[in-house]
């Protein structure tokens, strides 16, 4: 039997604020353990939350950019589970009357493109970090650090409208994108504030009842969302055809092993036992702030996609690339003001720039060459000083110097050769030294003319201007 996937995501987004959502205790990633609690964010007997109100903004601001309708009044309510890293034995979230409903996003894939219903985003307080002995030595204890405890998050929750891993995939880059445009979040998953949980069943193909699902969790890149999803769309389809049924459960992806195994029987709400938090009244918000986020929202990926297409050229694949990630764009844009000529320099951004980003898996600002100095290498080329091969070899050693490229070319003589003379000179002598070629070249073989243009470089050491080494071969052999 052919069965078809069905997949929704739930996204849990760390907030940019400074403090957390309750209390004043910092945010700051990577503090010593538990160094950022106050009795507020630990539970203690007799204390109250007070709500972050830039954390409600933050929260709006995701809702508009993801095209919610936000909802005038919204409660938090009180989740109930007992775990060590959870010091009040409940979290406060966000359940029957959430912050925002009813969105939207569009996902460009290769072939297709397909709109992905959000079903909610609410808010809510994150829990603290368990930390197994294993990892630090002694496999007969575990450690709690409850320096995340009451951070402000947003949880977003997709309708089921995904079928394949590779949308989630998709899905979860645009969303992140959409996030960091709009100054919400960094998504940085590695530290943690950008984490998704997949929910993944399977059912025959035309059936409109959905089957039972799996939650997946521990994924933590994009790419590992994509394999475990795959993985599990497998293993149930396997289960199925063998007479087998699905058992509603919790799951974790292991990344070393590429498979899913059976962390917990699923919890429904229920399990929970939500009710209304009596120390936090229901949030209210107007038409008039809800316009003035609106309003503020900065242009998003689509917006500046549209705009790169439109106000420099570029085709939808290089638009797409350069606005994926906010610092590309932010890159292009900056390189532009220094030297205008948008489609070269987009093309050294997507293959030079970036090649350099992934192997060192650092932010485009951080690889050693500025904008300045990459718009600097292309108006060398464009002004004919260099040529393009010589400026591959100045883009290497301003990453290991962090010279300009004008710098560089003067201290190591790269300059390109554009006297006619001194070029007709060396042409001659490559004719005098190929006179076979020559012969076969002037009797209409043209593809020979690849081939001196070949021998002059190397006798200039790739110095000299290819455009008149091509026309005075043309001139010199007729």
């Amino acid at each position: 039997m052919n069965y078809e996937a069905v997949i929704g995501l739930e996204v849990h987004v760390q907030m940019g604020t400074n403090t957390k959502i309750f209390c004043s205790c910092s945010t700051n990633f990577g503090a010593e353990p538990n160094s950022n609690v106050c009795p507020v964010c630990l539970g203690m007997p007799g204390v109250l939350p007070v709500l972050n109100k830039r954390a409600l903004e933050y929260a709006m601001t995701a809702g508009l950019a993801l095209n919610c309708e936000i909802q005038e009044s919204s409660v938090f309510a009180r989740k109930n589970y007992f775990y060590p890293d959870l010091p009040k034995g409940y979290q406060i979230s966000q359940y029957e009357l959430p912050l925002c409903l009813n969105g939207k996003m569009k996902i460009n894939l290769e072939d297709y493109s397909k709109e992905i219903g959000i079903t909610r985003i609410h808010m809510e307080e994150d829990a603290g970090k368990s930390i197994h002995g294993e990892n630090l030595g002694d496999y007969s204890a575990s450690y709690v650090d409850l320096n995340r405890t009451g951070v402000p998050l947003i949880e977003i929750v997709s309708e089921p409208d995904m079928r394949t891993g590779e949308e989630a995939k998709a899905y979860l880059q645009k969303l992140k994108a959409i996030l960091q445009y709009a100054g919400v979040s960094e998504c940085n998953m590695e530290e943690g504030s950008l984490r998704c949980d997949a929910n993944i069943s399977i059912r025959p193909e035309g059936q409109k009842e959905f089957g039972v699902k799996t939650e997946i969790k521990n994924m933590n890149s994009f790419k590992n969302v994509q394999k475990a999803i795959e993985y599990e769309i497998k293993r149930q389809t396997k289960v199925l055809n063998e007479g087998g049924h699905i058992v509603q459960e919790t799951r974790l992806w292991n990344p070393d092993k590429n498979i899913t195994v059976a962390m917990r029987s699923k919890e429904e709400a229920h399990d929970y036992r939500y009710f209304p938090d009596p120390d936090l009244i229901p949030v209210k918000v107007d038409d008039d702030w809800i316009e003035r986020i609106r309003e503020s929202l900065p242009e998003l990926p689509d917006e500046r996609k549209a705009r790169f297409k439109k106000e420099y050229s570029l085709p939808e694949y290089d638009a797409d690339v350069l606005t994926s990630f906010k610092t590309y764009a932010d890159y292009f844009e900056e390189c532009i003001k220094s030297h205008n000529n948008p489609k070269i320099i987009a093309n050294w951004i997507m293959s030079e720039i970036l090649r350099v980003v992934n192997e060192r898996n650092c932010d485009i600002f951080d690889i050693g060459v500025n904008p300045s100095m990459l718009a600097g290498l292309v108006k060398l080329i464009d002004d004919n000083t260099i040529s393009g091969k010589i400026a591959k070899d100045v883009f290497e050693i301003m990453l290991e110097s962090g010279k300009a490229p004008a710098e560089i070319v003067k201290e190591k003589n790269l300059a390109q050769i554009s006297d006619s003379s001194e070029l007709e000179n060396i042409v001659k002598q490559v004719f005098e030294e190929n006179p076979d070629e020559l012969e076969r070249f002037k009797n209409g073989e043209k593809k020979l003319q690849g081939f001196f243009v070949g021998q002059v470089m190397k006798k200039t050491k790739g110095q000299a201007n290819p455009k008149l080494v091509n026309q005075l071969i043309a001139k010199l052999s007729s």
